[in-house]
């Protein structure tokens, strides 16, 4: 493990690996800002609101998720085009975890700005329409896919359970979520995921200090330890998808704990990670 980024960010999350640009994306969702880095110099923009996950486009363009909708973000001038409002009328959420789905689909949360039960949910925006998937969400976190298994996973933090859905030729839901993994006697706080290359799933474990590894039925198989307590979620990425990226927070954490763990709030990278996937490109219709 090195670190890959030595910012420090409050609340550090969605990583995405841009495989056509070669370049790691990346917000501090309360500070406001994304940042982005590959080969040359760390780059930032300043956004007018939280923002908190994303997609790639194309070569120039984002698909950006923030407290009040979403949009196309263009690289070359830092301007938003909406796509879609996102709870804009609701001052009380903003958007925390999302990612693309490999059916042109963007998956995305909602939550309480303090966490309040149930004030989330988790969308789905596709061809242009935003549809509610799941309602009275508390914290949404580890939304990811599996096309092999056509199916998609997502947790409740606080439940300490993570659900997997099956979906349907075009991405939506089929039938209720049921539980994969329950958590809740090790203490573990599920944070954000992805999907390995041999559909095994890592998740990053908020106040666990590492990204754990679950088989596809939901046992624990893994753990990779993060210089930080409060990581947020892998991302895989390199020419060959065997970098592990994570982010991680500063948020919540007193200054005795910052003292013994310093990189709170960095980006990491694992290399030789086990295989993942390429993120798919959202198409913009």
């Amino acid at each position: 493990m090195t670190t890959f980024d030595t910012t420090l960010c409050e609340l550090g999350e969605g990583p995405l690996w841009h495989p056509e640009r070669q370049e790691l994306f990346w917000f501090d969702i309360t500070g406001r800002r994304l940042y982005a880095r590959g080969a040359d110099d760390l780059r930032q923009w300043e956004l007018p609101e939280m923002h908190s996950a994303a997609a790639w486009i194309d070569q120039k363009r984002l698909l950006i998720a923030s407290e009040t909708g979403l949009w196309t973000f263009e690289l070359e001038t830092g301007s938003r085009a909406l796509l879609a409002p996102l709870e804009a009328e609701n001052a009380v959420t903003r958007s925390n975890d999302g990612r693309c789905d490999p059916w042109g689909g963007f998956w995305i949360g909602t939550m309480g700005k303090s966490a309040e039960t149930g004030a989330g949910a988790i969308y789905r925006f596709a061809q242009g329409e935003l549809r509610q998937l799941f309602p009275d969400i508390s914290i949404p976190n580890a939304i990811c896919f599996d096309a092999e298994r056509g199916c998609a996973y997502f947790t409740d933090t606080p439940t300490g359970l993570l659900w997997r859905v099956a979906v349907d030729g075009e991405g939506w839901p089929t039938g209720a979520p049921h539980v994969l993994a329950d958590v809740r006697d090790l203490g573990l706080n599920l944070d954000g995921a992805v999907v390995l290359a041999d559909s095994r799933i890592a998740v990053a474990c908020w106040g666990d200090s590492a990204v754990h590894v679950l088989t596809p039925e939901g046992e624990l198989q893994g753990r990779f330890p993060m210089p930080a307590p409060h990581v947020t979620c892998p991302a895989m990425g390199g020419a060959d998808f065997t970098r592990m990226f994570c982010t991680s927070a500063t948020e919540g954490l007193s200054a005795d704990d910052l003292t013994d763990a310093p990189l709170s709030g960095a980006t990491f990278v694992i290399e030789g990670a086990p295989a993942g996937r390429p993120e798919p490109a959202f198409p913009l219709t």
